[in-house]
């Protein structure tokens, strides 16, 4: 029986199994149950998702993830951080501004380092897609924005703003966030028949124009304490929604982000931190 080399991370709680398959990476169709495998929290590793560190043709290097349930994501904020430090940390690269390659496109964190170790990340999220057809979300007009639109949700009518971040994002306002059941509406939003790739789904309380609190329900992984790239579809959301400016403090049950969606050129970005939680090997038939 051989073993798989994996260190355990997280972003604000929101936490990941790191691949390293620099040189090779388990067979494609092992993937998905590798991932539901090592992300239980009773009989694996425990974690919200799997990230492989890869080699790209077109960046510094490959990014993929693969939620609990299996399923590949786009995109993770809070993942991309982590990446980052990984790769400095181990010496992959000495660069401090990378360039990450995902299904999403490519991302670019910015490494700030000290005593040789990264200890905050910002990355440039790009330009969040704002269409139905790009979010993706049924009904028409495809080419038109979702914002303070009614859906129905167990009969009754939820008020929602849609934004992609590379991945879908629903969000809902709501007057208290910690008290909100985020364990029964977010499934039913996560599966509605209006996204046909499923959607991550938010719950944002409006402090200020300048300070947001959210609770996530991620797509295939359930509640999360932190979701980076919700942290950002709250923000344009709440800017779109006439709710905020285009920059804020976003609290997490895990912690905080700070968020700026750049007017000029409309660039997303992202600031926090990640954490390397400790090493191990899985063991391989």
């Amino acid at each position: 029986m051989g073993t798989l080399a994996f260190t355990k991370m997280h972003g604000l709680g929101n936490d990941f199994v790191m691949l390293e398959c620099m040189h090779a990476a388990p067979p494609e169709e092992e993937l998905g149950p590798l991932a539901v495998a090592m992300c239980d929290r009773h009989f694996g590793v425990g974690a919200d998702g799997v990230i492989l560190v890869l080699p790209s043709r077109v960046a510094s290097f490959r990014m993929r993830i693969f939620n609990a349930d299996g399923s590949e994501a786009e995109m993770c904020g809070n993942g991309v951080r982590a990446f980052a430090k990984y790769v400095y940390d181990r010496r992959l690269t000495d660069r401090t501004d990378l360039e990450i390659e995902t299904l999403a496109g490519i991302v670019r964190p910015q490494i700030t380092v000290h005593g040789g170790k990264v200890t905050a990340v910002k990355v440039d999220m790009g330009v969040p897609r704002l269409t139905r057809k790009e979010i993706p979300m049924l009904g028409e007009p495809a080419g038109g924005r979702v914002v303070k639109e009614k859906i129905k949700v167990n009969g009754e009518r939820l008020e929602v703003t849609c934004v992609s971040m590379g991945n879908p994002h629903c969000v809902t306002f709501v007057d208290d966030v910690a008290h909100y059941p985020v364990e029964r509406v977010g499934p039913i939003v996560e599966r509605h028949n209006l996204f046909p790739r499923r959607t991550n789904v938010e719950f944002v309380q409006v402090v200020s124009p300048s300070e947001l609190r959210m609770r996530v329900w991620e797509r295939g992984a359930g509640i999360t304490i932190a979701c980076g790239t919700g942290a950002c579809a709250s923000l344009v959301a709440a800017h779109l929604a006439g709710r905020a400016g285009r920059k804020a403090v976003v609290h997490l049950p895990g912690g905080d982000l700070k968020i700026e969606w750049r007017e000029h050129d409309d660039h997303v970005f992202m600031t926090g931190p990640a954490t390397e939680v400790f090493t191990g090997e899985w063991p391989t038939a």
